[in-house]
């Protein structure tokens, strides 16, 4: 029986579900929302905190600021909260209103920047302010997920390592990129443990991460607008860009048979199994993706239907990922 006195100390690392009686492929999807951030992001954000604390660059009168779409942001106000902490989130009209309540709720301070940057979108502004607001104060404290190292750390320590324990005959594995975090502390662990894993990285159309043209997302999570600084394509074997609509329908699919996830895990899902289906169809393999969160926090965007028909139209199409 689990007993803690801090909320980071409880995290589900060993659940998996079996996906192939929804979409017919052998694919296990890590499921990562289950602990009280409720999200993968609680990883990242212990880590890059307690570095922070082991290096004094935190102290009582500090102020940790953040960019985040959502999912950081909540688990940062969750550490804050526990530890002292006042925290300024920096997100965008793209996060979730119930991602803002929570933040809210543990006490953080939410600022929504409405007006994207010219040529680096909403998180080119959401960066820039926090450049700004550093600059001004030097009480705010600056975790930066998007080069910090300790953000992939955390899943070269935790995630990879649960992964390969749990699956030793892994041959494929799918991160989501948003920060790249994820994807470079599994990669690394693969390929330094010389694992013979092929990891494929998952993106959203409109991400420039990979070098592709930038373009409108409304899905927070997955997918950037200005390339992370922490990422290393000569760790990633191969990357699937996946369209929001086709997201979307996987997830709803998933919901159809009682499993509720984000929405960036059907971006994930969608480019595992397109990706599965045209390089390893028929083949015996072992392959995981990982999912960020879990759906409650999308049930006014992604589940609600008049939201889907507002921003993608009636029925789009699907596509084939592009590589």
């Amino acid at each position: 029986m689990p007993v803690i006195s801090a909320p980071d100390d409880f995290h589900v690392e060993d659940l998996y579900v079996d996906l192939r009686p929804t979409f017919d492929v052998p694919l296990f999807l890590k499921c990562e929302g289950f602990n009280f951030a409720g999200s993968i992001k609680l990883k990242a954000a212990a880590s890059m905190v307690a570095e922070a604390e082991a290096r004094g660059e935190l102290t009582r009168d500090s102020v940790i600021v953040e960019s985040s779409s959502g999912n950081l942001g909540v688990a940062l106000s969750m550490i804050a909260a526990a530890r002292g902490y006042s925290f300024l989130c920096i997100t965008d009209t793209r996060c979730n209103l119930v991602t803002r309540q929570l933040m809210e709720a543990m006490g953080a301070q939410v600022h929504v920047v409405t007006e994207p940057h010219l040529t680096t979108g909403f998180l080119g502004a959401r960066l820039d302010l926090v450049r700004e607001l550093c600059a001004s104060d030097s009480r705010y404290f600056w975790p930066n997920q998007h080069a910090n190292p300790y953000n992939w750390m955390a899943h070269y320590r935790t995630t990879a390592p649960s992964i390969a324990k749990a699956f030793p005959e892994l041959d494929v594995l799918f991160v989501g990129a948003g920060t790249t975090g994820t994807l470079m502390g599994c990669a690394r662990y693969f390929r330094e443990e010389g694992l013979p894993v092929t990891v494929v990285a998952v993106d959203s159309i409109g991400s420039v991460s990979f070098g592709g043209p930038a373009g409108p997302r409304m899905i927070p999570g997955l997918g950037a607008g200005v390339r992370p600084p922490i990422l290393d394509e000569s760790y990633v074997d191969d990357v699937v860009h996946v369209a929001e609509t086709d997201a979307v329908r996987d997830v709803h699919r998933l919901a159809a048979g009682g499993f509720l996830f984000g929405g960036s895990t059907g971006t994930v899902i969608s480019g595992a199994v397109r990706w599965l289906r045209r390089y390893r169809d028929g083949e015996s393999v072992t392959a995981v993706a990982i999912s960020p969160d879990l759906g409650e926090r999308y049930l006014d965007s992604v589940y609600r239907p008049g939201w889907v028909a507002d921003v993608y139209g009636d029925q789009p199409q699907v596509h084939e990922p592009s590589r």
